[in-house]
C-alpha cells in the first residue's frame, strides 16, 4: 500500500452548517473574526482552505473550536481510512473514541474500561453493540443481557438503555444510524 495519504477534510461545509445553526450571516462573522466575507465565502465553498490561525478565528466567532470543526468536517471522497493511531478521545471522556470523522450517517464509538452505569441513554435511531472484548450487562426494556466477546445487541430508536462493563478492559464498539436521519416511522411492516 506504500504511504498512503489520508484524503483532506471538507471544513467548509462544517463551517457553513455551524453558522447556519447559529442563524449567523456571513457579515456578522466576518466583523466577529476579522476576515472578509469574500474569503470566507471561499472557505465555505471550498475554494480556499484556511490556515490554523484563520480557522481558530473563524472558530470563535462561531462559538466553538477549531477541533470541533475539523471533527464536523466531510472527507473529500467517500471512503476515508481512519488510523487507530489517529483516533481522538472524546473531549472529557477518555476512554471513549469516535471511529467515524465528519457528518455521516452512520455514527460509531469504542467505548473501553469502565462505563457510568447509571447512565440512561435513548437514542432516535437504531443502533448495534459490539463485545469486541470482555463483557457486558446491557438493561434494556426492563430486561437485563449478558453479553461476552463477540455477541451484538441490536436497539431499535426510541429504546431506553444502559450498561455497564463487568470485567476490566472490556473493549465496546457502539454504531448507530446518526441522530440528524429522521426514523423509518414504521419498520414493522
Amino acid at each position: 500500500m506504500g504511504d498512503h495519504k489520508e484524503q483532506p477534510l471538507r471544513v467548509g461545509a462544517a463551517v457553513r452548517r455551524r453558522r447556519r445553526t447559529l442563524e449567523l450571516t456571513l457579515a456578522v462573522v466576518a466583523e466577529r473574526s476579522g476576515l472578509s466575507v469574500p474569503f470566507l465565502s471561499q472557505i465555505e465553498n471550498e475554494r480556499a482552505r484556511p490556515s490554523r490561525s484563520s480557522l481558530e478565528k473563524v472558530a470563535d466567532a462561531l462559538r466553538t473550536t477549531a477541533v470541533e470543526l475539523l471533527a464536523a468536517a466531510d472527507p473529500a471522497c467517500s471512503v476515508d481510512v481512519v488510523r487507530a493511531d489517529a483516533l481522538e478521545p472524546v473531549p472529557d471522556e477518555p476512554l471513549v473514541r469516535s471511529l467515524v470523522r465528519g457528518h455521516q450517517q452512520l455514527h460509531a464509538m469504542e467505548f473501553t474500561g469502565d462505563h457510568d452505569a447509571g447512565r440512561e441513554f435513548q437514542h432516535r435511531n437504531d443502533e448495534l453493540m459490539y463485545v469486541a472484548d470482555g463483557a457486558v450487562e446491557i438493561e434494556a426494556e426492563g430486561r437485563a443481557h449478558r453479553l461476552g466477546r463477540g455477541d451484538t445487541l441490536y436497539l431499535t430508536g426510541g429504546v431506553r438503555h444502559r450498561w455497564r462493563a463487568t470485567v476490566p478492559d472490556t473493549r465496546v464498539i457502539v454504531v448507530a444510524v446518526a441522530e440528524h436521519i429522521e426514523p423509518v416511522q414504521d419498520g414493522r411492516r
